[in-house]
């Protein structure tokens, strides 16, 4: 064998250790490739297998987007939501409006609730015991502070911070929804006459609604969300007056209602829906015209208020100031 190396490498002029090394990584490549292709080769009947299995995962996704998008938390967390059915429906309502559409929405809350309303009261006392330790200083004389409080006002301290850690959340959440409205309220006109204008260049409701949420997707991505959300729940069988009638509650926003009620009367109707849409258009900016003339009517009230609480005791100390500084000259003088 050591003969068969010496004399191939002297016929292609190379040295035996530089032939042999050559051996070993064609032979390592031959190996890395053999491994690879084994690895990588695809059965065409698991091919189609895995391709039936990928269709039936969608189905279920689709069937899915029909069923309850937020489900109640179970076991210790259940104790930590409301009870009636009312409250809990709001609650959701207000994490979809928020932003938060996961399924474990409501259990993730309920668990941050009562994480920040353990975690606040926990890291008062750790400071508490840390300014009770020797040679601990606190900065800003916290450790002062904390060392002449009293049992009751501990009390009161630890009471706080327990409703504001529990309240919190609730009240983060909450304005996120107000904001959500507010931002769909004053994009959707923008949205409606974007829909109208597909509509009346010959798409379908459903294709211009489509459209419509691609072209909102950085602008207003509350409305391309919901959008969206209704094609997709459509897709998966749902009647269009139920999905759009479900938008209408999610979003919480008295326009969004009105243009539902719009598309389901012209459905029901057969009113053409480039009709349906340029009146409602119509009718939305004069309700936007009326809107801003209604805070404009309002500002000289506002106003008023503002120049009685300012400018009234500056012209009662006008008015009356000098009557009282003779008054009290006079009396002196006597």
């Amino acid at each position: 064998m050591i003969d068969l190396f010496q004399t191939a490498a002297a016929e292609l002029g190379l040295d035996t250790r530089t032939l042999f090394l050559l051996c070993i990584g064609l032979g390592v490549a031959l190996a890395f490739y053999g491994v690879t292709s084994a690895l990588t080769y695809v059965d065409p009947a698991a091919e189609r297998m895995a391709a039936s299995r990928d269709a039936r995962r969608q189905a279920r996704r689709d069937m899915g987007i029909l069923k309850e998008s937020i489900q109640t938390p179970k076991g210790v967390l259940q104790t930590f939501i409301p009870k009636k059915e009312g409250e809990l429906n709001a609650l959701r309502l207000m994490l979809i409006q928020a932003g938060y559409r996961s399924n474990g929405a409501v259990r993730d809350f309920t668990l941050i609730r009562v994480l920040t309303g353990l975690a606040l009261p926990l890291l008062f006392i750790l400071l508490m015991t840390a300014a009770g330790l020797p040679g601990v200083v606190l900065p800003y004389g916290i450790g002062e502070w904390l060392g002449g409080l009293s049992n009751m006002g501990v009390f009161q301290i630890l009471s706080v911070l327990t409703f504001l850690g529990y309240i919190g959340p609730s009240w983060y959440v909450s304005r996120r929804a107000r904001e959500a409205r507010l931002r769909i309220t004053e994009s959707f006109p923008n949205a409606l006459d974007l829909l109208q204008i597909s509509v009346e260049a010959g798409l379908g409701l459903d294709a211009a609604m489509t459209r419509v949420a691609n072209e909102l997707a950085v602008a207003s991505p509350e409305i391309s969300v919901e959008f969206l959300t209704v094609q997709q729940q459509i897709q998966a069988g749902r009647p269009r007056d139920v999905a759009m009638r479900e938008m209408a509650e999610r979003t919480g926003v008295d326009t969004v209602q009105s243009f539902a009620k719009v598309v389901q009367q012209s459905l029901q109707f057969g009113t053409p829906m480039t009709e349906a849409l340029t009146t409602y258009a119509r009718e939305m900016r004069l309700y936007r015209e009326m809107a801003a003339q209604e805070m404009a009517n309002k500002l000289p009230v506002k106003m008023s208020i503002v120049l009685a609480s300012f400018m009234l005791p500056a012209l009662v100390l006008m008015t009356v100031g000098p009557t009282v500084i003779r008054y009290f000259n006079y009396t002196g003088a006597q």
